[in-house]
């Protein structure tokens, strides 16, 4: 799922294409990805745009009038900006959005379609997108703990938890907690301060280091190949692959659609954390420290 870095880049690309330009046609591909039908789709349609911004992990489009589309990526979803007279790719497209200089087109690869469009009017209508989490450049150490522990959670829950914190999610939740040094199962109400504020500039500094990076590879262009998995980055997506700090292999646990990964060596004194499937499978032969998988 595209996350903060990914999504701010993604906004500002589409600023600099479509703001204070007019909203042409909309064409819907799959109409199952408009998810709501109040005020009619076609109330946006000739319209300008006034702005482009995030909102979470959401993209919102501001026109004229407080008309917004709010789009949602989800895990598949994409954005990609076509040139006129440019076809659009067929089999994913969702939906695509005219304007003079071109096409944005709302993609989605595979079969679960969960990206979403919402068009709504009014800010108190916007307003119910917002799931609560603050911006870390909104907040200090002192007010990012006191997030932390409104309730006990593990710090990866926490960390992604979109009510407490803006536009973290899987990917880069797991490269906090390597720059950190922390587990991610490690408990929020028993993180000291000095923990906290580690983990609080890990987080600033990761994510701020990732959108310049995206930023830059992107360019005056369009961003293309957004994923959540790219090898510069030190344990997400990299299972068995060695720690870019110590050499350790990486370690992971898999749980429903998510997986979530750490170094045992940095993260968790050389302990092996349980995976749900595979701890249960091989009961006693499941290694309790990084010193017995080799």
């Amino acid at each position: 799922m595209p996350e903060l870095p990914d999504v701010a880049v993604y906004v500002e690309a589409l600023e600099r294409r479509i703001v204070g330009r007019r909203l042409g046609e909309i064409r819907l591909n799959s109409p199952f990805v408009l998810r709501t039908v109040a005020p009619p789709l076609a109330e946006t349609q000739g319209r300008r745009v006034i702005g482009v911004r995030r909102l979470g992990k959401r993209i919102v489009i501001a026109l004229e009038g407080e008309r917004f589309l709010v789009l949602h990526l989800m895990i598949a979803g994409r954005l990609r900006w076509l040139l006129p007279g440019a076809k659009p790719p067929a089999r994913i497209t969702l939906a695509t959005f005219a304007f003079d200089n071109g096409v944005l087109a709302f993609t989605e690869a595979g079969t679960r379609k969960r990206a979403s469009l919402h068009a709504v009017q009014g800010a108190n209508a916007l307003a119910e997108f917002d799931r609560g989490g603050v911006e870390l450049d909104d907040i200090d150490a002192a007010g990012f703990a006191a997030r932390l522990k409104l309730e006990n959670h593990t710090l990866k829950r926490a960390l992604t938890d979109p009510r407490l914190f803006s536009g973290i999610g899987n990917a880069y939740s797991d490269e906090i907690l390597h720059r950190a040094r922390l587990s991610p199962l490690a408990l929020t109400h028993k993180l000291s301060v000095e923990d906290s504020q580690r983990l609080f500039a890990s987080a600033k500094a990761v994510l701020s280091e990732w959108t310049e990076r995206l930023r830059r590879e992107a360019g005056e262009n369009f961003p293309e190949g957004v994923t959540a998995f790219r090898r510069e980055m030190a344990v997400h997506g990299r299972f068995g692959k060695p720690c870019p700090d110590c050499g350790a292999p990486v370690q992971r646990i898999v749980y429903a659609d998510n997986e979530t990964n750490y170094c045992a060596s940095c993260q968790t004194g050389g302990t092996v954390l349980a995976d749900r499937a595979l701890s249960r499978l091989l009961k006693a032969s499941w290694p309790r420290s990084i010193d017995e998988l080799g």
